[in-house]
């Protein structure tokens, strides 16, 4: 076998081993060691050793242990179900308010959380009842809550922009900048989306009783200021920081695990049972995160060495595509990979072997970055993994189908292929803050 053809043995076994379940990280390091070894020799054991070390050191990976700690400490304060109460109270007088209610509460949680199991389970049992006691058709209440709780996925700070930006060599500042207004527009999106569809059938999004629709508004208010301001305040720190050039990455995620401490701690709600538990959560996710980049830059490396890249790229330049041609194959790719696998797995070994093609057809890689994050949300809401729908159905009544939770989703994912497409035709959408912010 030449280089090359052993360079796509070593993908298509890759994807057949990670089909069969077996652990990520430890399958792209299986898979660089043995290839590496057939075409290096010992060599590849001191490259394993240097890329290991040079993942542990990266300035850029700090972040994610300090973000997904501030994460699991917001989460563990017992905020939710204050923000929800609150924020059902403020939209009232919108069509199809709790669902509304639902995906704001989502979207501002996702966002300080960042991890999309937390999000949907915890909303699951808070808003989940409320919508059904309500009388919400169950179709449309599982359908808000899957696709608000993959929210935090896009809008910053999101861990999956951090390991895009180290992977891609983009500046996690400026994919920040470039996320915001793209999240925006998909949470805006699903509003849009329950509220036409409650204005047009009130059946499926009754309007709340007379007596949790009339609340003074100095209790509103009350209530808006002791659970939406603190959770905002943190969450616009730590963009704010970032964004105008305060603090870098990791030194604003060290301030947001520090206000998340704070904020359990104003909550009375900081155990030393939830300070352990959140610790390990942390270490645990982070550990996973630090050994999948070990993995696929062993993996990387080797696949590179072997010339594999030029095979794809040979493949890709034959096709005669225009730039937007080869960016909907590509996003086409990543739409189908997220069928079977998880958004990690296509960050971490798929998404590199596009990489090199940009420059070929003059793409900014922070525009494919933000592209990628926003299709990365179907991963979350396409069977036969859509983890959204199973962590749902894991917490919901029995009455509740997988079937049924499916159906729900299928419009909110018709919402991010619009947002793709509002994307592709006006890319400023992305490009523009981080224009004005860094020129």
């Amino acid at each position: 076998m030449t280089d090359p053809q052993l360079g796509m043995l070593m993908l298509g076994i890759l994807v057949l081993i990670i089909m069969l379940g077996f652990p990520i990280a430890f399958t792209l390091i299986a898979m660089g060691v043995i290839f590496g070894y057939m075409a290096i020799g010992d060599i590849i054991f001191t490259l394993l050793v240097q890329r290991a070390y040079g993942v542990m050191s990266n300035d850029v990976l700090i972040a994610v242990p300090l973000f997904l700690f501030m994460g699991y400490i917001v989460e563990r304060a017992n905020i939710l179900d204050r923000l929800f109460f609150s924020l059902q109270q403020a939209a009232r007088g919108v069509p199809a308010s709790l669902a509304v209610a639902s995906l704001a509460t989502c979207a501002l949680f996702a966002t300080a959380t960042g991890i999309v199991g937390a999000v949907v389970t915890l909303m699951g049992l808070l808003a989940l009842p409320a919508m059904l006691n309500a009388g919400y058709d169950k179709k449309l209440a599982s359908g808000v809550i899957c696709a608000g709780g993959c929210l935090g996925i896009l809008i910053p700070p999101s861990i999956m922009l951090i390991l895009y930006g180290a992977m891609a060599g983009v500046s996690v500042v400026r994919l920040y900048a470039a996320a915001l207004l793209p999240g925006l527009l998909l949470a805006s999106l699903y509003m849009i989306y329950v509220m036409a569809r409650g204005w047009l059938n009130p059946k499926i999004a009754p309007k709340l009783p007379p007596e949790q629709a009339n609340v003074p508004v100095l209790t509103i208010y009350w209530n808006l200021l002791t659970s939406f301001v603190p959770l905002a305040v943190l969450i616009l720190s730590v963009l704010g920081a970032i964004l105008f050039g305060l603090a870098t990455p990791h030194e604003a995620a060290g301030i947001g695990a520090l206000g998340g401490l704070c904020l359990a701690l104003a909550y009375r709600q900081l155990t030393l049972a939830r300070l352990k538990e959140a610790v390990f959560l942390t270490a645990r996710t982070s550990a996973m995160v630090c050994w999948l980049f070990v993995g696929a830059w062993i993996f990387s490396s080797v696949f590179s060495l072997l010339d594999g890249h030029s095979v794809i790229e040979y493949w890709v330049l034959a096709l005669d595509l225009t730039p937007l041609q080869f960016l909907i194959l590509a996003q086409l790719i990543i739409f189908l990979l997220g069928w079977p696998l998880e958004w990690t797995e296509i960050i971490i070994i798929f998404v590199p072997i596009f990489l090199p093609l940009l420059p070929l057809f003059g793409i900014d890689p922070l525009f494919f970055g933000v592209l990628v994050a926003l299709n990365i949300q179907t991963s979350f809401l396409t069977p036969p993994m859509a983890m959204s729908a199973f962590y749902l159905k894991g917490i919901a009544p029995a009455h509740i189908q997988l079937m049924d939770i499916f159906r729900g989703i299928f419009p909110f994912l018709g919402m991010v292929f619009i947002a793709m497409i509002i994307l592709y035709n006006v890319p400023e959408i992305a490009l523009w803050l981080p224009k004005v912010l860094y020129n």
